[in-house]
């Protein structure tokens, strides 16, 4: 086989890759979030009339629930753990060595040879954290989280989202260590695929960036979907701001430091402030 049917083989891999991990992880949540919002918008109430719980419990027996909590965020992290492995593992260098993924996209860390193609160019965004992503994270968890507040305040107030309340587990010790693996959980597993993964890979079978953007976002969005209309269009909003950074620095661990931090917040600080209406 040639090199250019080789090249063509490994785009057609690539896209069968894209299409089998995203129908088993977010493309099927995306889906089922679309449903469910299509079975709310049929219900008797208004939507914002209606709630929805992020964190509710899975069992009725106390000792066992934490099992069921941990396991759902064990598949959140094998999900992420999933889009890593083929990303280090699955990679065509001939992909690499055809420039389809350019710079920044390419940065890596120096050590680490087998994350090189075969002509020794690197084909990966940086995987491995650092210290230096922990003020980057910092600052988009706020860039996101503050805003993102309001706008769902006001979601709900015009009648486009449902009451979401951030979890139904109790103020122990316990459970607030449940929501918050559940928090750097949701992180991993979504910022790895959604944005390291998806990103590269359509890249990599030479996707314009400007459908990248898009691809991302309307992802990251239809998942978000069951909590209301302004959910998908605030999570899409959230995806473009994301997609950005990644695009300008090629790193991924500021943006799973944004998310377990938004997340941490929403969810612990619900359960210490307590419940309030509409927030």
């Amino acid at each position: 086989m040639d090199r250019s049917r080789q090249t063509a083989a490994d785009r057609n891999a690539l896209r069968w890759e894209i299409l089998i991990v995203l129908a088993v992880t977010f493309g099927a949540s995306g889906i089922r979030a679309f449903l469910r919002l299509v079975e709310a918008t049929t219900m008797p109430e208004d939507l914002n009339e209606q709630t929805t719980t992020l964190n509710a419990r899975q069992s009725d027996l106390a000792w066992l629930d934490p099992a069921f909590q941990l396991i759902s965020s064990g598949v959140l992290v094998a999900w992420g753990g999933l889009s890593l492995f083929l990303l280090i593992r699955h990679v065509p260098p001939r992909l690499g060595d055809l420039g389809a993924v350019t710079a920044p996209l390419l940065r890596l860390p120096t050590r680490g040879a087998a994350a090189k193609g075969a002509s020794g160019q690197p084909l990966l965004p940086v995987l491995t954290p650092a210290w230096r992503d922990i003020l980057p994270g910092m600052g988009l968890a706020a860039l996101i989280g503050l805003p993102g507040l309001v706008f769902y305040v006001a979601a709900v107030q015009l009648g486009f989202s449902r009451e979401v309340i951030p979890t139904g587990l109790d103020r122990s010790i316990q459970d607030l260590i449940l929501l918050v693996v559940n928090s750097w959980a949701n992180g991993f597993a979504e910022e790895m695929l959604v944005v390291a993964w998806l990103c590269t890979r359509l890249r990599q079978i030479r996707v314009p960036w400007v459908w990248v953007f898009v691809a991302s976002a309307v992802l990251r969005g239809s998942y978000h979907l069951y909590q209301g209309y302004s959910a998908g269009l605030g999570n899409m909003v959230m995806g473009l701001v994301f997609v950005w950074f990644f695009y300008r620095t090629g790193r991924v661990w500021p943006l799973i430091i944004a998310h377990g931090l938004i997340d941490t917040v929403a969810f612990v600080g619900y359960q210490m402030l307590g419940s309030t209406p509409g927030l």
